[in-house]
């Protein structure tokens, strides 16, 4: 499966640090603009093949929860989890991919839009307030990656 958007950026820090700020789900909300964070569900801790997690998202008023579900985890490389609606319709994956580069690593963030048609043209706008998810979805990468690279190269200055 292709991804989408895919979007990436050069940070000053090592594979490690990175790998735990993306994988720490219930605080992705400090450095997403959509998300607010959320909670590891089912007996799930951390990152890991399979576990669960139960993220809230907001735009303005709008306020809605999803289940995700890890389905790609390699320490420090790879981390893929899929989004599904409170009733179990799949509506997107998303993934982070780190690489090593002299200078500490580059991190891509991928979208791939899944779901049917019904989801995307009218339940999601509906629920979330947002027509152009794509559009959307571009701005908030980039958001993403710039606080993950800012936060990664603070803490390695440190």
């Amino acid at each position: 499966m292709e991804p989408t958007i895919s979007r990436g950026v050069d940070v000053a820090a090592d594979q490690d640090t990175v790998w735990a700020l993306v994988t720490d789900l219930p605080r992705m909300g400090e450095l997403s603009p959509e998300n607010v964070g959320g909670e590891w569900v089912g007996g799930a801790t951390g990152p890991a093949l399979g576990a669960r997690f139960r993220g809230t998202n907001r735009n303005g008023e709008r306020q809605w929860w999803t289940r995700v579900r890890v389905v790609g985890c390699e320490p420090g490389r790879w981390f893929a989890f899929d989004v599904r609606t409170p009733f179990g319709v799949r509506v997107s994956r998303w993934a982070y991919e780190i690489t090593p580069t002299a200078a500490g690593c580059r991190l891509t963030e991928h979208w791939y839009r899944v779901g049917n048609w019904f989801i995307r043209r009218f339940m999601g706008p509906r629920v979330t307030g947002r027509q152009d998810r794509p559009g959307y979805n571009a701005h908030s990468i980039e958001h993403t990656l710039a606080a993950v690279k800012a936060r990664a190269e603070t803490a390695v200055a440190a």
